[in-house]
């Protein structure tokens, strides 16, 4: 009995990420405060070209995980990560998190977010 009450336990909390998600407010002012932060959008560089948010790189979540090395002097850094809705930007902190990085901030919503927040994009 408690070996299973262990093991879910360890389930449960094995799979648990470090990353944390960050509302469009929090996420900017991040921005403004810490002014050594890596900011990634993992969206398609298509959708980068249509407007992104200041100082961004463009890393696809698909490709995310062979680019690794691009990153690898920044773990220690705070990395602040968006997409377009979210999702794609909690997959990529979830990547970043099994990496080794621990200081990863997901935009929550996305530039959906941002935008109704209305905050500045660059074109």
């Amino acid at each position: 009995m408690i070996r299973k009450a262990f093991l879910t336990i360890l389930l449960i909390f094995g799979f648990s990420f470090a990353y944390q998600d960050l509302n469009a407010k929090q996420f900017y002012e991040m921005m403004q405060k810490e002014k050594d932060v890596i900011i990634l959008d993992v969206r398609t560089p298509q959708e980068y070209q249509e407007g992104h948010i200041s100082n961004a790189i463009n890393i696809p979540v698909q490709i995310l995980g062979q680019q690794l090395d691009k990153l690898n002097n920044f773990k220690d850094k705070k990395i602040l990560v968006y997409c377009r809705s979210g999702n794609r930007s909690a997959i990529a902190s979830q990547i970043l998190d099994r990496a080794g990085f621990k200081n990863v901030y997901n935009l929550k919503g996305g530039l959906f977010e941002w935008k109704a927040s209305e905050l500045p994009l660059v074109k």
